[in-house]
């Protein structure tokens, strides 16, 4: 194993920021012992946002590569980057958040539970919720897993009416492994999938009958087994999506279907240039120019909370290329079993999508080709940095989590649906 230092470096303040990760609730609590407008509570209170974390020390990272390089080096590195993804997420979640999107995502989902609801005789609350978490992660397969995590997120924000610590990080537990496993159905959704689906010729056919049917079961176990538990607790602190929906418009424009088809068209037109930044860019400055003309029919655009998923997504881009260095000769010394579970428990502390495209350049069989990206799969839940869409999701439902989200709490939570992710990928 051999490294610059400043790979070691890179690695170190990685490390940092992981650790950091793990005390934001803490330091959040601290900055509460200071006066509120004090600069002391405003550097802890920062210091405590999860998605100023890897941006924070991606920085300082980069301060020290400048001294340590030069400008110039720093500079062509910058450049050497690919920030698709969190453009691409800031659009996203900016689009699926406005109130046309949700509307007709709920008002879809709400007819097909009436459906479930005739046919099985089942309570309305407990069969909305069961519909969202598996129709909306699969979802992810089609229209990608940044936007089925928005979506679903604002979905389960407007249904869930009190605050239940554990119910709460049940919930968010089995959000983060069905997108994470949701998005496997197709070659082009799951960022984990994406970067090698090319390069290692994994098409529709071969995506969807080597991963994709175990996902989906997967997908379903964990949403039914959610349910069945915390049936009672979701009786007592959820609504169903039609009193969402009865709640909703009763403040609000109806909204005309032409306003909501050109939303659709703006989110399609996203999604389908998903790969290309300077043409999704586009499509969303000509978005807002729409939005900001049917603001009647608008909530207000997610711009901030976007820009810090965002920001987020950055910090850990930056510091991808400086743990190749210990991943690489880590991923290609595993035999099959051992690299899937090391894939998953890897994913944990690294995001998943990073993992698969430093394993493309190690030379694999196909078979460890499959143990890696069904452990990154698999391991997507476990914490917020695991999968990319998992901060998209926290920014939604940041506020049910009173004093932040806590991570080994989470962690915890998502063991589980983790463990019914690995079963249905490796052992079926």
């Amino acid at each position: 194993m051999t490294y610059t230092t400043l790979e070691l470096i890179g690695t170190v303040f990685f490390a940092l920021a992981v650790i950091h990760t793990f005390m934001v609730g803490k330091i959040m609590e601290w900055s509460h012992h200071f006066p509120k407008n004090s600069m002391r509570s405003g550097i802890l209170h920062l210091l405590g946002e999860i998605e100023a974390v890897f941006a924070i020390w991606a920085s300082l990272f980069m301060v020290i590569y400048i001294a340590m390089e030069g400008w110039t080096p720093a500079i062509n590195y910058q450049n050497s980057l690919d920030f698709t993804e969190p453009f691409f997420i800031f659009a996203i979640m900016v689009v699926c958040s406005t109130r046309p999107i949700l509307a007709i995502a709920r008002q879809g989902i709400a007819a097909i539970s009436s459906v479930f609801q005739k046919i099985f005789k089942t309570p309305a609350v407990v069969t909305d919720l069961t519909v969202v978490m598996i129709i909306g992660p699969l979802a992810g397969s089609f229209i990608t897993e940044p936007a089925a995590m928005t979506v679903t997120a604002f979905m389960l924000n407007a249904m869930l009416q009190k605050e239940n610590s554990k119910l709460i990080y049940a919930l968010i537990a089995v959000l983060f492994v069905n997108v994470s496993i949701g998005g496997a159905l197709t070659p082009f959704a799951a960022p984990p999938i994406l970067m090698v689906a090319s390069k290692w010729g994994w098409d529709f056919t071969y995506v969807i009958t080597h991963l994709g049917w175990r996902s989906a079961i997967a997908v379903v176990i964990n949403a039914v087994g959610l349910i069945l538990i915390f049936r009672k607790d979701f009786a007592k602190n959820c609504i169903t999506l039609k009193e969402v929906e009865t709640r909703l418009a009763s403040g609000h424009a109806a909204i005309p279907w032409q306003v909501t088809l050109i939303h659709v068209a703006f989110l399609a037109g996203i999604v389908l240039t998903g790969h290309h930044r300077n043409a999704f860019l586009g499509i969303f400055l000509m978005f807002l120019g729409v939005a900001s003309v049917t603001i009647r029919y608008q909530d207000h655009l997610r711009l901030k909370e976007s820009l810090l998923v965002s920001l987020f997504l950055g910090g850990i881009i930056q510091f991808g290329a400086f743990q190749k260095w210990w991943l690489a000769p880590l991923l290609s010394k595993m035999n099959d079993a051992v690299l899937f579970k090391g894939a998953t428990l890897l994913t944990a502390i690294t995001d998943n999508a990073a993992l698969t495209y430093l394993g493309s350049q190690v030379d694999l069989s196909d078979s460890s080709k499959y143990a890696l990206v069904a452990g990154a799969l698999a391991g997507g839940g476990l914490t917020i940095i695991a999968n990319a869409p998992n901060a998209a999701g926290y920014s939604v439902l940041s506020h049910k989590f009173p004093g932040g989200l806590k991570p080994v709490k989470l962690l915890v939570a998502a063991l589980a649906p983790t463990a019914v992710a690995i079963i249905c990928l490796w052992y079926i």
